[in-house]
């Protein structure tokens, strides 16, 4: 059984497969996480592999302040994702709501809906901070 549980961690740091949602926001986030994938800063380097559907993920990215009308979603599509899975919150607005804090059609940081397992901040944050995030969460799974 340990080499099993081994293998899956292996398996884990290796390849995380990642699925990006925007839960509602100005999508300079969404720009910055694309380019960070593109050829450029080249995230794919640690296995990171954009997916469309939460069940084959392992880490959703989320970028945006929960509105009112996503957070439900938002939350169907956490429950949909298997575990072990990891929360990044990608951005000011993802970490706290920032400017959308306290209006009547947010619920602020993902948080709110969501346990999250890392914050990038930043607004938007630049490619190189969410590899870096990213290489941080893949350590955390490593046990360093």
């Amino acid at each position: 059984m340990a080499i099993l549980t081994k293998l899956a961690t292996w398996s884990r740091v290796k390849s995380p497969w990642v699925l990006h949602f925007n839960a509602g926001g100005c999508n300079g986030c969404d720009i910055e996480i694309l380019a960070a994938l593109m050829p450029r800063f080249d995230a794919e380097r640690f296995g990171v592999l954009l997916k469309s559907t939460p069940r084959h993920a392992d880490v959703i990215l989320c970028t945006g302040c929960v509105t009112k009308q996503i957070g439900s979603r938002l939350k169907r599509i956490y429950d949909q994702t298997p575990d072990p899975k990891f929360v990044i919150a990608v951005g000011t607005c993802a970490s706290g709501g920032a400017p959308f804090n306290g209006c009547y059609c947010s619920h602020g940081g993902i948080n709110k809906i969501i346990p999250v397992d890392m914050y990038i901040p930043g607004c938007p944050p630049r490619p190189d901070a969410f590899i870096y995030g990213v290489a941080q969460l893949l350590a955390k799974l490593q046990g360093k």
